[in-house]
């Protein structure tokens, strides 16, 4: 309950006793306005009830009033209370009507949303087979009629192979944002450390000449859905090692740090970085900061760590410099996943 200013509660009190010796119109709509007085300034039902009943009190204890109050008065009390509540009820009434239509537009964007993820699932999947169409034939005049073909041909039908080969990638990382938008959420302890382990050798088994030096910490717990951290934690490993690729000495780091008594994981390289002006784009689907001349990949990969990380009820966010590396920090939510 909030205390309520002596200004408020003698000017309740004089207009209360001024209505129970002359309910008089005038009155009453001075009741309306201290209601409205004491909305704005942040009161609520419980301290305009005791200023009332603080009011109400001390008229019915004088005893000069009490000869000239009529009969009805604990009526016209009630009355001008009623009266003082009106701004109370038409603000609940407004806040309950918003409410509904906030509700109301939330369930027609989640099943907009839905909608259009079932639609782009489903053009991602039928775009597969003719894209594979695509690059068999192509590699079929290659190899059965390579007499044939000169090297300009050639080299036109590798280009062709190429494109195909990066489409079908990009919807193949569609279809994976689409399958965690859509994937059951289910939260369990989790360790982290095992997770990124286990992504990291399978990074080197991938490309056994590289020379990383990867650093975890031991014992990284966390509350999540593990299946969906490990795709968060492929796509973040996977972009350190892809952007320390030039990098001599090339380092990565998981670990944890607490910030404000929350836990922040993250994963940091000393890659090639980017321009902090450009942090915003990151998470966007389709958004590169790189060329694929310097660096392939299709823009998807990060705004899929982000989903999975807002479905944990968590943030994602990044620091770094050009030619400096990277850190990306993330965390986990307290525990209540979002749909």
């Amino acid at each position: 309950m909030i205390p309520t200013g002596p200004n408020l509660s003698e000017r309740y009190s004089a207009a209360l006793a001024h209505y129970l010796a002359d309910p008089d119109e005038d009155v009453l709509n001075q009741a309306y306005e201290l209601g409205r007085k004491a909305l704005g300034d942040g009161l609520g039902v419980l301290d305009i009830a005791m200023v009332h009943h603080g009011a109400l009190q001390a008229a019915i204890c004088d005893e000069s009033r009490a000869e000239m109050m009529p009969a009805p008065a604990i009526a016209k009390a009630a009355e001008f209370f009623a009266e003082s509540m009106s701004p109370f009820e038409m603000s609940f009434r407004g806040l309950i009507l918003a409410n509904d239509r906030l509700l109301q537009s939330q369930a027609t964007a989640e099943a907009a949303n839905r909608e259009l993820e079932a639609f782009s699932y489903s053009v991602a999947h039928d775009l597969r087979a003719p894209l594979r169409g695509i690059d068999g034939f192509s590699q079929a005049l290659l190899e059965d009629y390579a007499d044939k073909i000169d090297e300009e041909g050639r080299r036109h039908l590798n280009f062709l192979r190429e494109s195909a080969q990066r489409m079908g990638r990009l919807i193949d990382d569609l279809l994976g944002l689409s399958r965690v938008a859509r994937a059951e959420l289910c939260r369990l302890p989790v360790d982290l450390s095992v997770l990124a382990r286990n992504v990291a050798a399978q990074l080197g088994n991938a490309e056994p000449d590289r020379q990383v030096e990867i650093v975890i910490g031991d014992g990284i717990g966390a509350e999540g859905d593990a299946p969906l951290l490990r795709i968060a934690l492929e796509n973040l490993l996977g972009n350190a090692w892809k952007f320390t690729s030039k990098r001599t000495a090339a380092r990565i780091e998981v670990g944890t740090m607490s910030v404000d008594g929350d836990t922040v994981y993250f994963v940091r390289d000393n890659g090639a970085g980017f321009d902090p002006a450009y942090e915003a784009k990151l998470f966007g689907v389709f958004q590169r900061l790189h060329s694929t001349r310097e660096f392939e990949g299709t823009g998807i990969g990060l705004a899929t760590v982000k989903r999975i990380v807002s479905r944990h009820n968590g943030r994602i966010w990044a620091t770094s410099e050009v030619d400096r590396g990277a850190t990306f920090y993330f965390t986990l939510g307290d525990g209540t996943p979002r749909p």
